[in-house]
């Protein structure tokens, strides 16, 4: 059933329903970057080898580029707050939430890859990492690309 609302109520409501959205990646992004940022400063980080310290990195990175990501659309609008602009603000506010949870699915199976390496050895934390980032792509990507013609909604928006 369509929605009786005019399209700046409905872009209103993508942009809040967005953001509700936000909250719950951005709780995971930082409680993710804080474990990483402390890493580096415990005793165990200075046996890790080369290849360990490639994965940390990327881990790092990646999660500090999802918590800017996932932030960036508060900043964004306080920017163009009141300037009429919202129709753009919910697509670069989706394209940055969009960009925001790819990097944090790089984080967290790095995080899987790091840990598990020091737990099962290289071999079996490939294959766990693999099949965590296998998981995350299902549930993250595909299973919603698929839904996305089923059961449409008629106003085009969720």
């Amino acid at each position: 059933m369509a929605r009786d609302e005019t399209e700046s109520e409905r872009l209103d409501r993508n942009f809040g329903d967005l953001l509700q959205e936000l909250r719950v990646a951005q709780t995971g992004v930082q409680i993710l970057f804080a474990f990483l940022l402390t890493l580096p400063f415990t005793e165990r980080f200075r046996t890790v080898d080369d290849f360990e310290r490639v994965i940390y990195l990327v881990a790092l990175l990646s999660a500090a580029a999802a918590a800017a990501m996932i932030i960036a659309p508060v900043a964004y609008h306080r920017m163009l707050f009141r300037q009429g602009r919202k129709p753009e603000l919910v697509r670069s506010a989706h394209r940055m939430a969009s960009g925001g949870l790819l990097c944090l699915l790089i984080s967290m199976v790095c995080a899987v890859l790091l840990v598990t390496d020091r737990v099962v050895g290289r071999g079996q934390a490939i294959i766990v990492s693999v099949l965590a980032g296998c998981w995350f792509v299902l549930l993250w990507g595909v299973l919603p690309w698929l839904r996305r013609g089923a059961d449409r909604d008629p106003a085009g928006d969720t």
